[in-house]
């Protein structure tokens, strides 16, 4: 390469997929062959998603506000008014902050869609007239709260409500959960709960942007630490057709998904990542992909637009360097990796049985 601005300029051209057939050979066979253009290729692939987010997300504002607009919140007002010198007051009192809940409530609706923050917006679009529906009967819910407690404050009802989540799982028996970045960007607070419905105050103590990593710790006195670590940490690679299976928290009860590597590459040839033909839902980032031995193979971390049936799942070589770079005055002790998989051997319902206390749902707010 002639120099580093000629190199983006290709990489961007590579990425966008504007070079010829002969140009993408030669330059795929460059990036195999150099780690660091490999490295400048995921680098300014992270830094276009970004920039296609934040395109998104000035288009979202600018739906929301055509809603906020069409909120007629002193007509809502005027149907509640059995006690008007209580309700009126208290309305006008609290009418902003409720209809910014509101708005925050269809926000959340349109943007959670995706696993990835990838969905197309078109579709998302489409659904807002339902999805404002629903948002208008939330704003009614905590308009009725107001009007029963005259002499507090808004009350927490809203507040209480996990705004979104994923999935995590454990990396050490003291209460260090790996998850994805996207699942925790934004949050006010983070819990995490267990397969047993118990849940437990946790913060971040390492993210990653590049990789889409988080590592976050459970500093809650009600928490006990686990037992030993069912699965180890793969640290060579696996390969296509090879069975895996993935357990998350696309609802409130964990879900099995089973499948393959499809392929050695992720999204755009991303070399940090597998393709897996796994069918994943908004809930399972950040949920471990486990071989058939027990081994940890990767972190579910999103899918491809308008594919069933197909996930992307960072290597579990990026899990080992996310906890080699934990900071180390946020270790309770040093973070190591089991030498044998303890689900090895073991039939699928086993396996699950051991693994589920070892998952767990985020909850952000």
């Amino acid at each position: 390469m002639r120099n580093d601005l000629d190199l983006d300029a290709i990489i961007e051209d590579y990425l966008l997929g504007k070079l010829t057939p002969q140009e993408t050979e030669a330059f795929e066979q460059l990036r195999s062959n150099d780690a660091s253009v490999d490295h400048k290729v995921v680098s300014h692939k992270v830094f276009l998603h970004k920039m296609e987010q934040y395109a998104e997300q000035l288009h979202l504002i600018e739906q929301m506000d055509k809603i906020h607009a069409e909120l007629d919140v002193d007509a809502m007002a005027a149907t509640l008014k059995p006690h008007p010198s209580k309700v009126v007051q208290l309305w006008r009192k609290h009418k902003s902050a409720i209809a910014v809940a509101a708005s925050f409530v269809v926000l959340s609706l349109v943007s959670i869609y995706s696993i990835q923050n990838n969905s197309q917006q078109n579709e998302k679009v489409i659904q807002l007239s339902h999805q404002f529906n629903n948002a208008i009967k939330t704003q009614n819910n905590l308009i009725l709260d107001i009007r029963n407690s005259a002499h507090t404050s808004v009350p927490n009802k809203v507040a209480n409500q996990a705004r979104y989540g994923g999935t995590g799982f454990a990396i050490s028996t003291n209460g260090y959960i790996l998850t994805n970045l996207h699942v925790i960007n934004g949050a006010d607070s983070l819990y995490v709960q267990n397969n047993k419905g118990e849940s437990f105050k946790v913060k971040a103590v390492y993210t990653d942007s590049q990789y889409d990593m988080a590592i976050l710790k459970i500093s809650d006195k009600n928490f006990s630490n686990l037992s030993s670590l069912p699965y180890t940490i793969k640290r060579n690679s696996s390969s296509i057709g090879e069975n895996v299976y993935t357990l998350g928290y696309p609802k409130d009860d964990a879900v099995l998904g089973e499948g393959y590597v499809s392929s050695k590459n992720g999204f755009v040839g991303d070399t940090t990542q597998y393709q897996v033909a796994i069918s994943v839902n908004p809930g399972n980032s950040g949920g471990p992909l486990l071989d058939n031995n027990g081994n940890l193979v990767g972190v579910i971390s999103g899918k491809p637009d308008q594919t069933e049936g197909a996930a992307f799942a960072i290597k579990s070589k990026y899990i080992l360097e996310a906890m080699r770079a934990i900071p180390q005055d946020s270790l309770g002790k040093k973070l190591v990796s089991n030498k044998k998989s303890l689900l090895s051997g073991l039939k699928r319902t086993k396996q699950i049985e051991k693994l589920q206390d070892y998952v767990f749902m985020i909850k952000v707010y």
